[in-house]
């Protein structure tokens, strides 16, 4: 390192060091500061208790985005506070509350509604359930099917004929009533 470079970076640490001691410049502490409360500001209710009670009906059904399980009416995320002062403003212009639920999903997806409409898109959302519930019988039915009877499975691929399948069905059944054994009559 030649002596310029060394001069150079000991300036620069120097300098460092002095923000670290002397503290943030009073400007930028400021602009923090304004955006941070900016944030922290309580949400600001309607004047009208009726456009209020259909403004809270409205977040509860819509998702934030940010939290994914919650509405943004239980949400304490900067982004559900922004919604929900959104949501006041365009109740206050006099928008219906289809109209803010079709400008929220055009801006955030069909994802933001807890109930999505049902379209082409969500089809499978909707769907999805019954479809996988309808799978699942399906294919409890054919393994039930296929384990309902091994034996004649089994003998089937062993290659024998009618008369042997019958009469090892015969033996698998156990004693006959009279207590003679199967297959111990007259014929063996």
């Amino acid at each position: 390192m030649t002596g310029a470079r060394r001069l150079i970076l000991r300036v620069a640490c120097a300098a460092a060091m002095a923000l670290l001691l002397i503290g943030p410049l009073p400007g930028v502490g400021v602009g923090v500061g304004v955006a941070a409360a900016e944030t922290a500001l309580p949400d600001t209710p309607l004047a009208d208790p009726a456009l209020e009670a259909r403004a809270r009906k409205l977040m509860a059904d819509v998702r934030c985005v940010v939290c994914q399980a919650q509405s943004i009416a239980e949400s304490d995320a900067g982004i559900a506070a922004d919604m929900r002062r959104l949501i006041r403003g365009e109740i206050a212009a006099g928008k219906s509350d289809d109209e803010i639920r079709r400008y929220l999903a055009d801006r955030y997806g069909d994802f933001v509604l807890f109930k999505p409409p049902f379209k082409a898109a969500t089809w499978l959302l909707w769907a999805g359930p019954f479809l996988l519930l309808g799978l699942g019988a399906v294919v409890m039915v054919m393994f039930f099917r296929q384990r309902a009877s091994p034996q004649t499975q089994t003998l089937a691929q062993a290659g024998l004929s009618a008369e042997e399948r019958r009469r090892v069905a015969e033996a698998l059944r156990g004693p006959a009533q009279d207590g003679t054994r199967p297959g111990s009559g007259s014929g063996s």
